[in-house]
């Protein structure tokens, strides 16, 4: 298992994230910002379990990010 853990406050709603990994990630058509898909907020941060089939995407996401609020770890 993985934990991906973003700070959503920070987000600026590039989208790369999006690009990278589709199906973890959308656009809030509420404020434009990142979304992490099935994240729970606790203060100010958003966090999900996924399985090791996501990683490599989700690196990549996280990488691509250019504000660095998106961090992957294996759990």
């Amino acid at each position: 298992m993985i934990r991906i853990t973003q700070q959503r406050v920070k987000c600026i709603g590039c989208n790369a994230c999006v690009e990278a990994a589709d199906h973890r990630w959308r656009i809030s058509r509420r404020d434009g910002k990142c979304t992490l898909v099935g994240g729970v907020e606790k203060r100010g941060f958003y966090s999900v379990l996924v399985p090791d089939h996501e990683l490599e995407e989700n690196l990549l996401a996280a990488r691509n990010c250019p504000v660095n609020i998106i961090r992957v770890t294996p759990v």
